[in-house]
């Protein structure tokens, strides 16, 4: 039993005296006010909670996703063959660009309930999270978020964007119809005898979990950026502890 409460015990210590060490070095840098941990887990809550609502602000306004080229959500590489075909019909393009538009449009409908999901996860931030994120990368918090939250957001966007893709678009046939005609062809050859000699692999994307993804990194993406200027840019602190917190580390660098 001692053996087994030995590297517990040792853990621990190396836990807190890692913190120890970055607190000091913390209230070195702040001057003759120290900060205290409370201050350094509240201004890391704060930044956090500025960057996502910041990011599923813009996410949410309208051409959050479709105005936006770093992430705007398109279709797969597999539906090529779904966009070649259609376009050559009259008015095929703008067939198209309409289920292109749908599915944005319905990833900027979830952005709008994102906040409380990260919030909720901010809130449970332990006092290892905290430090971890402070000295980590610029991009530490984002990760955290998209760690504690991913399952969340995906059950959130996912009905949305499969609605999207399941309007018809023309004859009765909906992004989704036409997917799943494309790939269960494709995927009858790719297994079939001349398949295999072919050397083709069957097509194996959920297009509503792809799109889904995609919009996800669109927003991790948007997060990643609003942490990127709270930790570089003093003009983006906007709260006094903000400021507080990582004016100290500007200090150190």
């Amino acid at each position: 039993m001692k053996k087994a409460i030995l590297p517990f015990i040792l853990s621990l210590f190396l836990l807190l005296n890692s913190c120890a060490e970055l607190m000091t070095a913390l209230q070195t840098a702040a001057g003759d006010v120290p900060l205290t941990e409370v201050e350094v887990i509240d201004g890391l809550k704060e930044a956090l909670m500025t960057g996502a609502r910041n990011s599923a602000q813009k996410l949410a306004a309208q051409n959050g996703y479709y105005g936006d080229e770093i992430i705007k959500i398109y279709l797969p590489e597999e539906a090529t063959v779904i966009i070649d075909n259609i376009t050559k019909i009259p008015g095929g393009q703008q067939l198209v660009e309409d289920v292109i538009l749908r599915i944005n449009r319905a990833a900027e409908d979830a952005a709008k309930e994102v906040a409380p999901i990260f919030v909720n996860s901010i809130r449970q931030m332990t006092l290892r999270d905290a430090f971890g994120i402070l000295n980590g990368e610029d991009d530490a918090a984002t990760e955290y978020l998209r760690r504690t939250t991913y399952n969340e957001l995906f059950t959130l966007y996912s009905p949305r964007i499969q609605a999207s893709v399941e309007k018809d678009l023309v004859g009765n046939i909906s992004t989704q119809d036409s997917w799943d005609a494309l790939t269960g062809q494709w995927n009858k050859f790719a297994t079939s005898l001349a398949g295999r000699i072919a050397g083709v692999k069957p097509v194996e994307t959920n297009l509503g979990d792809y799109l889904t993804n995609r919009a996800l990194h669109g927003m991790f993406v948007k997060v990643a950026d609003e942490e990127l200027k709270i930790r570089k840019e003093v003009s983006a602190r906007v709260t006094p502890i903000l400021k507080r917190v990582f004016g100290s580390l500007d200090k150190q660098e």
